[in-house]
């Protein structure tokens, strides 16, 4: 019997390598067979449609008892910056605008404004604590000294003044939120995300967002964490969902009557 030659050092190298990398294709096949869940560990959210992930956030929200939201929303012409807890029966936090500064709280209908001197003295030059409205209420050192008096004090919103819905409705938490979780034209999955350092999942209205990104959370209940109005209207995020806050009506010595119509609030 003939014996074959030894294969030359180059062909015994190809055939090494060949065979080595045969066995890491069949390892990485082997361990690749089915890619990584990206659902593992989650809710499960993500892997339902956008419409069931939408309505899984809206019942979520619907049986939170309190929520902190905080943010932009630009409305009528108007940017406010929020920072509001908010709970059914109530309601405390701050809104910015782009000539003003106040703080809001509402104790069952009760409604609060609070706000520094320079709130009052550029809102209503003429209004004094106590006066009411259509009395003369003088001018120059005066309405400093009155806006003085209500500097970091609470004023009592009437109900039947003009600025008491729109200023309550800062407040509504249900209104607020109803507002907040429709997204605009057919819903569709989007990436996922983390907010606050929590994954989420994205439900967009339209192809690209454009009415509207909802991220929702994909840890324990799907609350949702953030939303971005379409038109470049505003995000706010949404977060210590149930957490419980205390609400106190201020006392007579934390208050000043305004005694006339409230400013406005838009810009």
């Amino acid at each position: 019997m003939t014996a074959l030659p030894p294969a030359s050092r180059p062909r015994r190298a190809a055939l090494l390598s060949a065979a080595l990398c045969a066995g890491l294709t069949l390892a990485l096949t082997a361990c690749g067979e089915e890619p990584p869940d990206p659902d593992a560990g989650t809710n499960g959210v993500g892997r339902l449609t956008a419409q069931e992930i939408e309505t899984k956030a809206r019942t979520a929200a619907d049986a939170a008892r309190a929520v902190r939201l905080s943010g932009t929303l630009v409305s009528k012409g108007g940017t406010y910056k929020l920072n509001m807890r908010l709970k059914g029966d109530g309601a405390q936090g701050s809104v910015v605008t782009k000539n003003s500064t106040f703080e809001l709280l509402r104790v069952a209908d009760a409604l609060y404004l609070k706000a520094d001197a320079d709130f009052w003295t550029h809102a209503e030059p003429d209004a004094k604590p106590g006066s009411r409205p259509g009395s003369d209420s003088g001018g120059g050192d005066g309405d400093s000294e009155a806006a003085g008096k209500l500097d970091d004090k609470y004023v009592k919103v009437p109900r039947d003044d003009p600025s008491y819905k729109q200023l309550r409705g800062f407040t509504e938490m249900r209104a607020l939120l109803r507002g907040l979780l429709e997204v605009h034209g057919e819903a569709g999955k989007g990436d996922r995300d983390r907010i606050g350092g929590v994954r989420t999942i994205k439900v967009l209205g339209g192809p690209k967002g454009e009415g509207g990104t909802l991220d929702v959370s994909l840890e324990g209940t799907p609350y949702p964490l953030q939303y971005a109005r379409g038109g470049a209207a505003g995000v706010v995020t949404l977060s210590e969902w149930n957490a419980d806050f205390a609400l106190r009506a201020p006392s007579p010595a934390e208050t000043v009557d305004y005694g006339r119509e409230l400013p406005r609030t838009s810009e």
